[in-house]
């Protein structure tokens, strides 16, 4: 592996037509190529788009979800034959099986790809509001190695939860690729997305993961609008000190990055070093939600 490597983030719309991401990719991954990049990672939800709305995710049936693809299928491949010697992960809606009805079950999934090959596959484990209704979900968060260094992948809301990429982090990723698809308030808007309040939090679970963890955290994001939902954009590269390093803002664009991944980390980590400082005796987390209602339940 070179010491030197260039990380990249995407901002961008990708819809339902299936064929004419395939074509769009051809130019963004030809593009993150001619930067130089060796680690390209594409929105949640890059073939087939994301879904119309978060609360009823399918008010219409089955033709208003996203289409659903195979791992072993053409699409799959064909970005996995684009990719060459970059890695890409990208986001698709897989088929995980069939159900009672004969309808495809689906999970929203991140996948990882290099040189024609699969290297890792995610599926979205924290499902928001109704997400539950258009996708089963995933039950564990495994890093796994890339040429660019050892890679986790979180789906968007995955890394509200900090258990999520400590997991990754204690599984030795060094970088993290966050796949959204991450929405405006639906309830308090703002007249400039940069200051909608889910911006800001865009933001800060970017540069707190990252920082928790000491890791380089690569965030990518979906533009535009789809159905009921307008998008954030502002894709970008953290260090492992949580500095934001390149950035699109709310624009579609690539946020590029040179990085020395082993390097960053083992400089984070030289004095203070988080993960070798836990204190494992004092926490709990297999402890259920408190219910406030229970008797003696702490007010």
């Amino acid at each position: 592996m070179a010491d030197e490597v260039v990380l990249a983030a995407v901002a961008g719309h990708f819809g339902r037509d299936v064929a004419r991401t395939l074509v769009k990719l051809e130019g963004v991954v030809g593009a993150a190529r001619a930067a130089g990049a060796h680690l390209l990672v594409l929105p949640d939800a890059t073939i087939g788009g994301y879904v119309d709305d978060l609360v009823d995710p399918a008010p219409a049936g089955e033709g208003a979800l996203p289409p659903a693809v195979d791992l072993d299928g053409p699409e799959v491949a064909r970005v996995a034959e684009l990719a060459g010697d970059v890695v890409v992960c990208f986001g698709i809606s897989e088929r995980a099986g069939i159900d009672a009805q004969g309808r495809p079950i689906r999970c929203n999934t991140a996948v990882c790809v290099h040189r024609g090959a699969v290297l890792g596959v995610h599926r979205k484990v924290h499902l928001p509001l109704g997400e539950s209704r258009a996708y089963r979900a995933g039950d564990r968060f495994c890093a796994f190695d890339t040429p660019v260094g050892r890679i986790g992948m979180l789906v968007d809301f995955d890394k509200t939860f900090p258990e999520s990429a400590r997991t990754l982090a204690l599984d030795g990723a060094e970088v993290l690729a966050c796949l959204s698809a991450w929405p405006a308030s639906a309830t308090e808007r703002a007249d400039r997305i940069r200051l909608d309040r889910q911006a800001r939090l865009f933001d800060l679970y970017d540069a707190a993961r990252a920082a928790e963890n000491q890791v380089w955290l690569v965030s990518s994001n979906q533009t535009g609008v789809q159905g009921g939902l307008r998008f954030l954009g502002q894709a970008k590269v953290v260090d492992p000190a949580g500095e934001v390093v390149a950035r699109t803002w709310t624009q579609g664009g690539m946020a590029v990055a040179p990085a020395r991944v082993a390097e960053g980390v083992a400089r984070a980590r030289r004095r203070v070093h988080h993960l070798r400082d836990r204190v494992l005796s004092a926490y709990d987390c297999d402890r259920p939600f408190p219910d406030h209602d229970d008797e003696g339940a702490v007010p």
